[in-house]
Protein backbone atom coordinates (compact mmCIF):
# COMPACT_ATOMS: atom_id res chain seq x y z
CA UNK A 1 0.00 0.00 0.00
CA UNK A 2 2.85 2.37 0.89
CA UNK A 3 4.64 1.69 -2.39
CA UNK A 4 1.50 2.23 -4.44
CA UNK A 5 0.71 5.39 -2.48
CA UNK A 6 4.18 6.77 -3.19
CA UNK A 7 3.75 6.10 -6.92
CA UNK A 8 0.38 7.86 -6.97
CA UNK A 9 1.70 10.87 -5.02
CA UNK A 10 4.59 11.28 -7.48
CA UNK A 11 1.96 11.48 -10.22
CA UNK A 12 0.11 14.16 -8.27
CA UNK A 13 -2.77 11.93 -7.15
CA UNK A 14 -4.11 11.56 -3.62
CA UNK A 15 -5.59 8.02 -3.60
CA UNK A 16 -7.99 6.54 -1.05
CA UNK A 17 -6.87 3.67 1.21
CA UNK A 18 -9.27 1.27 -0.48
CA UNK A 19 -7.79 2.05 -3.91
CA UNK A 20 -4.29 1.41 -2.57
CA UNK A 21 -5.19 -1.92 -1.03
CA UNK A 22 -7.25 -3.38 -3.85
CA UNK A 23 -4.80 -2.97 -6.74
CA UNK A 24 -4.34 -6.13 -8.87
CA UNK A 25 -0.77 -6.50 -7.62
CA UNK A 26 -1.80 -6.27 -3.98
CA UNK A 27 -4.71 -8.68 -4.39
CA UNK A 28 -2.32 -11.18 -5.98
CA UNK A 29 0.02 -10.82 -3.00
CA UNK A 30 -2.87 -11.26 -0.58
CA UNK A 31 -4.02 -14.39 -2.43
CA UNK A 32 -0.54 -15.86 -2.22
CA UNK A 33 -0.28 -15.12 1.50
CA UNK A 34 -3.72 -16.53 2.24
CA UNK A 35 -2.64 -19.76 0.53
CA UNK A 36 0.27 -19.93 2.99
CA UNK A 37 -1.78 -18.94 6.05
CA UNK A 38 -4.58 -21.44 5.43
CA UNK A 39 -7.23 -21.55 8.15
CA UNK A 40 -9.65 -18.72 8.72
CA UNK A 41 -7.65 -16.18 6.74
CA UNK A 42 -7.74 -18.35 3.64
CA UNK A 43 -11.49 -18.84 4.12
CA UNK A 44 -11.94 -15.14 3.40
CA UNK A 45 -10.11 -15.59 0.12
CA UNK A 46 -12.42 -18.47 -0.72
CA UNK A 47 -15.48 -16.33 0.00
CA UNK A 48 -14.17 -13.54 -2.23
CA UNK A 49 -13.56 -16.03 -5.04
CA UNK A 50 -17.16 -17.32 -4.91
CA UNK A 51 -18.52 -14.28 -6.70
CA UNK A 52 -18.06 -15.73 -10.24
CA UNK A 53 -16.97 -12.31 -11.50
CA UNK A 54 -19.98 -10.42 -10.20
CA UNK A 55 -18.42 -8.79 -7.13
CA UNK A 56 -14.81 -8.38 -8.30
CA UNK A 57 -13.18 -7.67 -11.67
CA UNK A 58 -12.61 -10.93 -13.62
CA UNK A 59 -8.81 -10.68 -13.39
CA UNK A 60 -8.94 -10.57 -9.60
CA UNK A 61 -11.52 -13.34 -9.46
CA UNK A 62 -9.21 -15.61 -11.47
CA UNK A 63 -6.36 -14.92 -9.05
CA UNK A 64 -8.49 -15.72 -6.00
CA UNK A 65 -10.29 -18.70 -7.56
CA UNK A 66 -7.38 -21.05 -6.84
CA UNK A 67 -8.03 -20.59 -3.11
CA UNK A 68 -11.27 -22.54 -3.40
CA UNK A 69 -9.58 -25.92 -3.61
CA UNK A 70 -5.84 -25.51 -3.35
CA UNK A 71 -3.40 -24.40 -0.70
CA UNK A 72 0.22 -25.20 0.06
CA UNK A 73 0.33 -28.79 1.37
CA UNK A 74 2.15 -29.88 4.51
CA UNK A 75 5.79 -30.93 4.10
CA UNK A 76 6.15 -34.73 4.15
CA UNK A 77 7.96 -34.67 7.50
CA UNK A 78 5.15 -32.69 9.15
CA UNK A 79 2.54 -34.99 7.63
CA UNK A 80 4.33 -38.06 9.01
CA UNK A 81 4.36 -36.46 12.47
CA UNK A 82 0.62 -35.81 12.33
CA UNK A 83 -0.14 -39.39 11.26
CA UNK A 84 2.03 -40.80 14.01
CA UNK A 85 0.47 -38.53 16.61
CA UNK A 86 -3.08 -39.46 15.60
CA UNK A 87 -2.71 -43.18 14.82
CA UNK A 88 0.40 -44.25 16.72
CA UNK A 89 3.83 -45.50 15.64
CA UNK A 90 2.48 -48.42 13.65
CA UNK A 91 -0.18 -46.43 11.78
CA UNK A 92 0.64 -48.09 8.43
CA UNK A 93 -1.00 -51.32 9.60
CA UNK A 94 -4.42 -49.89 8.75
CA UNK A 95 -3.62 -49.46 5.06
CA UNK A 96 -2.60 -51.52 2.08
CA UNK A 97 -1.37 -48.27 0.51
CA UNK A 98 -1.18 -44.60 1.54
CA UNK A 99 -0.28 -41.85 -0.95
CA UNK A 100 1.74 -39.08 0.70
CA UNK A 101 1.14 -36.55 -2.10
CA UNK A 102 -2.29 -34.98 -1.41
CA UNK A 103 -5.08 -35.00 -3.98
CA UNK A 104 -6.19 -31.59 -2.74
CA UNK A 105 -5.05 -29.03 -0.18
CA UNK A 106 -7.61 -26.53 1.08
CA UNK A 107 -8.03 -24.02 3.90
CA UNK A 108 -8.25 -26.30 6.94
CA UNK A 109 -6.84 -29.60 5.75
CA UNK A 110 -5.57 -31.67 2.85
CA UNK A 111 -6.94 -34.88 1.33
CA UNK A 112 -4.98 -38.04 0.58
CA UNK A 113 -5.87 -41.20 -1.28
CA UNK A 114 -5.36 -44.49 0.51
CA UNK A 115 -6.45 -48.12 0.39
CA UNK A 116 -7.78 -49.81 3.51
CA UNK A 117 -6.18 -53.11 4.42
CA UNK A 118 -9.49 -54.68 3.31
CA UNK A 119 -8.95 -53.18 -0.17
CA UNK A 120 -11.47 -50.33 -0.03
CA UNK A 121 -10.41 -47.05 -1.62
CA UNK A 122 -10.37 -44.16 0.86
CA UNK A 123 -10.20 -40.39 1.00
CA UNK A 124 -8.31 -39.25 4.11
CA UNK A 125 -8.76 -35.61 5.19
CA UNK A 126 -5.95 -34.45 7.48
CA UNK A 127 -6.07 -31.14 9.34
CA UNK A 128 -3.12 -28.76 9.32
CA UNK A 129 -1.45 -28.56 12.76
CA UNK A 130 -2.39 -25.44 14.71
CA UNK A 131 -5.37 -24.42 12.56
CA UNK A 132 -7.89 -24.75 15.39
CA UNK A 133 -5.70 -22.73 17.76
CA UNK A 134 -5.20 -19.90 15.24
CA UNK A 135 -8.85 -19.29 14.35
CA UNK A 136 -9.45 -16.42 16.81
CA UNK A 137 -6.36 -14.46 15.79
CA UNK A 138 -6.90 -15.15 12.08
CA UNK A 139 -10.45 -13.78 12.14
CA UNK A 140 -9.36 -10.71 14.13
CA UNK A 141 -6.53 -10.04 11.66
CA UNK A 142 -8.85 -10.33 8.67
CA UNK A 143 -11.27 -7.92 10.35
CA UNK A 144 -8.40 -5.44 10.71
CA UNK A 145 -7.64 -5.84 7.00
CA UNK A 146 -11.27 -5.17 6.09
CA UNK A 147 -11.34 -2.06 8.29
CA UNK A 148 -8.20 -0.74 6.62
CA UNK A 149 -9.62 -1.40 3.17
CA UNK A 150 -12.76 0.62 3.83
CA UNK A 151 -14.89 -2.33 2.70
CA UNK A 152 -16.78 -2.28 6.02
CA UNK A 153 -19.04 0.73 6.61
CA UNK A 154 -18.27 2.82 9.65
CA UNK A 155 -20.60 2.18 12.55
CA UNK A 156 -21.44 -1.40 11.59
CA UNK A 157 -21.63 -3.61 14.68
CA UNK A 158 -19.96 -6.75 13.36
CA UNK A 159 -18.32 -8.02 16.55
CA UNK A 160 -21.10 -10.53 17.21
CA UNK A 161 -20.77 -11.80 13.65
CA UNK A 162 -17.02 -12.24 14.09
CA UNK A 163 -17.70 -14.34 17.18
CA UNK A 164 -20.19 -16.45 15.20
CA UNK A 165 -17.63 -16.85 12.41
CA UNK A 166 -15.03 -18.03 14.91
CA UNK A 167 -17.45 -20.54 16.40
CA UNK A 168 -18.45 -21.82 12.97
CA UNK A 169 -14.81 -22.28 11.94
CA UNK A 170 -14.07 -24.15 15.16
CA UNK A 171 -16.92 -26.51 14.30
CA UNK A 172 -15.47 -26.98 10.81
CA UNK A 173 -12.13 -27.86 12.42
CA UNK A 174 -13.72 -30.62 14.51
CA UNK A 175 -13.56 -33.65 12.23
CA UNK A 176 -15.43 -35.89 14.67
CA UNK A 177 -18.36 -33.46 14.51
CA UNK A 178 -18.14 -33.44 10.70
CA UNK A 179 -18.12 -37.26 10.71
CA UNK A 180 -21.41 -37.23 12.63
CA UNK A 181 -22.98 -34.79 10.16
CA UNK A 182 -21.67 -36.83 7.23
CA UNK A 183 -23.30 -39.95 8.67
CA UNK A 184 -26.57 -38.07 9.25
CA UNK A 185 -26.69 -36.87 5.66
CA UNK A 186 -25.98 -40.40 4.50
CA UNK A 187 -29.04 -41.60 6.45
CA UNK A 188 -31.25 -38.67 5.38
CA UNK A 189 -30.45 -39.22 1.69
CA UNK A 190 -30.29 -43.02 1.78
CA UNK A 191 -33.51 -43.33 -0.25
CA UNK A 192 -32.60 -40.53 -2.69
CA UNK A 193 -30.74 -42.16 -5.62
CA UNK A 194 -29.81 -38.82 -7.20
CA UNK A 195 -27.33 -38.04 -4.41
CA UNK A 196 -24.18 -39.76 -3.26
CA UNK A 197 -22.52 -39.20 0.12
CA UNK A 198 -19.20 -40.76 1.24
CA UNK A 199 -19.23 -43.36 4.02
CA UNK A 200 -17.40 -42.55 7.25
CA UNK A 201 -14.85 -44.95 8.73
CA UNK A 202 -15.30 -44.03 12.43
CA UNK A 203 -12.65 -46.46 13.68
CA UNK A 204 -9.97 -44.47 11.80
CA UNK A 205 -11.39 -40.95 12.23
CA UNK A 206 -10.18 -38.54 14.94
CA UNK A 207 -10.70 -34.86 15.75
CA UNK A 208 -7.92 -34.09 13.23
CA UNK A 209 -8.36 -36.86 10.63
CA UNK A 210 -11.55 -37.79 8.77
CA UNK A 211 -11.49 -41.08 6.85
CA UNK A 212 -14.18 -41.62 4.21
CA UNK A 213 -14.88 -43.83 1.25
CA UNK A 214 -13.42 -42.43 -1.98
CA UNK A 215 -16.11 -41.12 -4.34
CA UNK A 216 -15.57 -40.59 -8.07
CA UNK A 217 -16.78 -37.45 -9.80
CA UNK A 218 -15.94 -34.41 -11.91
CA UNK A 219 -15.75 -30.90 -10.47
CA UNK A 220 -19.17 -29.28 -10.62
CA UNK A 221 -17.87 -26.35 -12.69
CA UNK A 222 -16.86 -28.73 -15.49
CA UNK A 223 -20.58 -29.11 -16.23
CA UNK A 224 -20.40 -25.72 -17.94
CA UNK A 225 -19.63 -27.77 -21.07
CA UNK A 226 -22.52 -30.21 -20.53
CA UNK A 227 -25.91 -30.07 -22.24
CA UNK A 228 -28.50 -27.56 -21.09
CA UNK A 229 -30.71 -30.37 -19.80
CA UNK A 230 -27.92 -31.84 -17.67
CA UNK A 231 -26.95 -28.45 -16.22
CA UNK A 232 -30.59 -27.71 -15.41
CA UNK A 233 -31.03 -31.11 -13.74
CA UNK A 234 -27.96 -30.76 -11.52
CA UNK A 235 -28.94 -27.29 -10.31
CA UNK A 236 -32.50 -28.53 -9.74
CA UNK A 237 -31.07 -31.28 -7.52
CA UNK A 238 -29.08 -28.70 -5.54
CA UNK A 239 -32.10 -26.44 -4.97
CA UNK A 240 -34.29 -29.42 -4.08
CA UNK A 241 -31.71 -30.42 -1.48
CA UNK A 242 -31.55 -26.87 -0.11
CA UNK A 243 -35.30 -26.74 0.53
CA UNK A 244 -35.26 -30.22 2.08
CA UNK A 245 -32.40 -29.10 4.34
CA UNK A 246 -34.25 -25.98 5.47
CA UNK A 247 -37.78 -27.33 5.83
CA UNK A 248 -37.43 -31.09 6.30
CA UNK A 249 -34.02 -31.80 7.86
CA UNK A 250 -33.63 -28.39 9.57
CA UNK A 251 -29.93 -29.04 9.01
CA UNK A 252 -28.14 -27.03 6.31
CA UNK A 253 -24.64 -27.46 4.94
CA UNK A 254 -23.98 -23.71 4.69
CA UNK A 255 -20.66 -23.63 2.80
CA UNK A 256 -21.39 -22.90 -0.90
CA UNK A 257 -17.81 -23.54 -2.05
CA UNK A 258 -18.05 -25.10 -5.53
CA UNK A 259 -15.35 -27.61 -4.53
CA UNK A 260 -17.88 -29.23 -2.16
CA UNK A 261 -19.74 -30.74 -5.11
CA UNK A 262 -18.80 -33.35 -7.70
CA UNK A 263 -20.87 -34.93 -10.44
CA UNK A 264 -20.72 -38.64 -11.24
CA UNK A 265 -21.76 -38.66 -14.88
CA UNK A 266 -21.75 -42.46 -15.11
CA UNK A 267 -24.30 -42.83 -12.31
CA UNK A 268 -25.83 -39.37 -12.93
CA UNK A 269 -25.47 -38.61 -9.24
CA UNK A 270 -24.62 -35.39 -7.44
CA UNK A 271 -21.76 -36.10 -5.02
CA UNK A 272 -21.80 -34.14 -1.74
CA UNK A 273 -18.50 -33.46 0.03
CA UNK A 274 -17.42 -31.57 3.15
CA UNK A 275 -19.97 -31.31 5.94
CA UNK A 276 -17.93 -29.18 8.33
CA UNK A 277 -20.12 -26.08 7.93
CA UNK A 278 -23.42 -27.74 8.85
CA UNK A 279 -25.79 -25.62 10.90
CA UNK A 280 -28.91 -26.83 12.71
CA UNK A 281 -32.00 -24.63 12.67
CA UNK A 282 -34.99 -24.45 14.98
CA UNK A 283 -38.56 -25.18 13.90
CA UNK A 284 -39.38 -21.52 14.53
CA UNK A 285 -36.59 -20.37 12.20
CA UNK A 286 -37.59 -22.86 9.51
CA UNK A 287 -41.26 -21.85 9.76
CA UNK A 288 -40.21 -18.20 9.49
CA UNK A 289 -38.70 -18.89 6.07
CA UNK A 290 -41.75 -20.92 5.04
CA UNK A 291 -43.87 -17.87 5.84
CA UNK A 292 -41.36 -15.54 4.17
CA UNK A 293 -41.24 -17.45 0.88
CA UNK A 294 -45.01 -17.93 0.82
CA UNK A 295 -45.56 -14.22 1.39
CA UNK A 296 -42.97 -13.34 -1.27
CA UNK A 297 -44.87 -15.40 -3.86
CA UNK A 298 -47.97 -13.30 -3.11
CA UNK A 299 -46.02 -10.03 -2.75
CA UNK A 300 -47.57 -9.79 0.73
CA UNK A 301 -45.34 -7.15 2.34
CA UNK A 302 -47.03 -7.30 5.72
CA UNK A 303 -46.39 -11.03 6.09
CA UNK A 304 -42.88 -10.65 4.70
CA UNK A 305 -42.16 -8.20 7.54
CA UNK A 306 -43.76 -10.53 10.09
CA UNK A 307 -41.67 -13.45 8.83
CA UNK A 308 -38.45 -11.43 8.98
CA UNK A 309 -39.20 -10.52 12.59
CA UNK A 310 -39.77 -14.21 13.39
CA UNK A 311 -36.42 -15.06 11.77
CA UNK A 312 -34.67 -12.41 13.87
CA UNK A 313 -34.49 -9.28 11.72
CA UNK A 314 -35.47 -5.85 13.07
CA UNK A 315 -34.57 -6.88 16.63
CA UNK A 316 -32.70 -3.59 17.00
CA UNK A 317 -34.01 -0.08 16.37
CA UNK A 318 -34.36 0.65 12.67
CA UNK A 319 -35.89 3.67 10.94
CA UNK A 320 -38.77 3.13 8.53
CA UNK A 321 -36.77 3.98 5.39
CA UNK A 322 -34.21 1.34 6.27
CA UNK A 323 -36.91 -1.26 6.93
CA UNK A 324 -38.45 -0.53 3.53
CA UNK A 325 -35.04 -0.94 1.89
CA UNK A 326 -34.57 -4.33 3.58
CA UNK A 327 -38.03 -5.48 2.43
CA UNK A 328 -37.19 -4.41 -1.12
CA UNK A 329 -33.90 -6.31 -0.98
CA UNK A 330 -35.70 -9.46 0.19
CA UNK A 331 -38.23 -9.12 -2.63
CA UNK A 332 -35.36 -8.81 -5.10
CA UNK A 333 -33.63 -11.92 -3.75
CA UNK A 334 -36.90 -13.86 -4.10
CA UNK A 335 -37.27 -12.90 -7.76
CA UNK A 336 -36.43 -16.43 -9.06
CA UNK A 337 -39.09 -17.89 -6.74
CA UNK A 338 -41.84 -15.66 -8.12
CA UNK A 339 -41.62 -16.96 -11.68
CA UNK A 340 -44.06 -19.81 -12.43
CA UNK A 341 -41.59 -21.10 -15.02
CA UNK A 342 -37.87 -21.80 -15.18
CA UNK A 343 -35.69 -18.86 -14.14
CA UNK A 344 -32.74 -18.36 -16.52
CA UNK A 345 -29.83 -17.64 -14.16
CA UNK A 346 -27.33 -17.30 -17.00
CA UNK A 347 -29.31 -14.53 -18.70
CA UNK A 348 -30.09 -12.65 -15.48
CA UNK A 349 -28.23 -9.74 -13.90
CA UNK A 350 -29.76 -10.59 -10.51
CA UNK A 351 -26.39 -10.96 -8.78
CA UNK A 352 -25.33 -7.45 -9.85
CA UNK A 353 -28.64 -5.95 -8.76
CA UNK A 354 -28.46 -7.67 -5.39
CA UNK A 355 -24.91 -6.43 -4.89
CA UNK A 356 -25.83 -2.85 -5.80
CA UNK A 357 -28.91 -2.87 -3.57
CA UNK A 358 -26.94 -4.34 -0.67
CA UNK A 359 -24.13 -1.81 -1.05
CA UNK A 360 -26.62 1.06 -1.22
CA UNK A 361 -28.32 -0.23 1.92
CA UNK A 362 -25.12 -0.56 3.92
CA UNK A 363 -23.13 2.40 2.61
CA UNK A 364 -25.47 5.12 1.42
CA UNK A 365 -28.22 4.62 4.00
CA UNK A 366 -25.83 3.86 6.85
CA UNK A 367 -27.67 0.64 7.67
CA UNK A 368 -25.93 -0.49 10.84
CA UNK A 369 -28.51 -3.08 11.91
CA UNK A 370 -26.79 -6.47 12.20
CA UNK A 371 -28.76 -9.36 10.64
CA UNK A 372 -29.12 -12.59 12.65
CA UNK A 373 -26.13 -14.91 12.21
CA UNK A 374 -28.33 -17.93 11.43
CA UNK A 375 -29.83 -16.04 8.49
CA UNK A 376 -26.43 -14.86 7.25
CA UNK A 377 -25.10 -18.42 7.01
CA UNK A 378 -28.25 -19.57 5.20
CA UNK A 379 -28.16 -16.61 2.80
CA UNK A 380 -24.51 -17.41 2.10
CA UNK A 381 -25.60 -20.87 0.91
CA UNK A 382 -28.49 -19.52 -1.17
CA UNK A 383 -26.26 -16.86 -2.72
CA UNK A 384 -23.64 -19.50 -3.55
CA UNK A 385 -26.24 -21.62 -5.37
CA UNK A 386 -27.44 -18.56 -7.30
CA UNK A 387 -23.85 -17.90 -8.38
CA UNK A 388 -23.24 -21.53 -9.36
CA UNK A 389 -26.49 -21.54 -11.37
CA UNK A 390 -25.30 -18.39 -13.15
CA UNK A 391 -21.88 -19.97 -13.79
CA UNK A 392 -23.57 -23.05 -15.34
CA UNK A 393 -26.16 -20.90 -17.16
CA UNK A 394 -28.86 -23.12 -15.69
CA UNK A 395 -32.62 -22.74 -15.97
CA UNK A 396 -34.49 -23.86 -12.87
CA UNK A 397 -38.16 -23.67 -11.88
CA UNK A 398 -37.62 -22.73 -8.24
CA UNK A 399 -41.31 -22.10 -7.60
CA UNK A 400 -42.20 -25.68 -8.55
CA UNK A 401 -39.49 -26.99 -6.19
CA UNK A 402 -40.60 -24.71 -3.34
CA UNK A 403 -44.40 -25.11 -3.44
CA UNK A 404 -44.58 -28.65 -1.93
CA UNK A 405 -42.75 -27.29 1.15
CA UNK A 406 -45.30 -24.51 1.68
CA UNK A 407 -48.27 -26.85 2.17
Amino acid sequence: MLAEGARQLVKGHLPAKQDLLLTPGNVKRVAEQLAHLRGAAMKVGQLLSMDAGDLLPPALTDILARLRASANPMPAKQLAQVLQQEWGDNWQRHFADFTFVPMAAASIGQVHQAYHDNGKRLAVKIQYPGVRQSIDSDVDNVATLLRLSGLLPKGVDYQSLLEEAKQQLKHEADYLLEARYLSRYGQLLATSPDYQVPTVFPELSTANILVMSYVEGAHIESLAQASQAERDRVMTLLFQLLFRELFEFRLVQTDPNFANYLYDGRRQQLVLLDFGACREYSADFSDGYRTLFGAALKNDKANIETALQQIGFFSQHIVESQKVAVLELVALACEPLKQPHAFDFGASDLANRLREAGMALSMKQNYWHTPPADAIFLHRKIGGLYLLAARLKARVNLQAILLPHLV
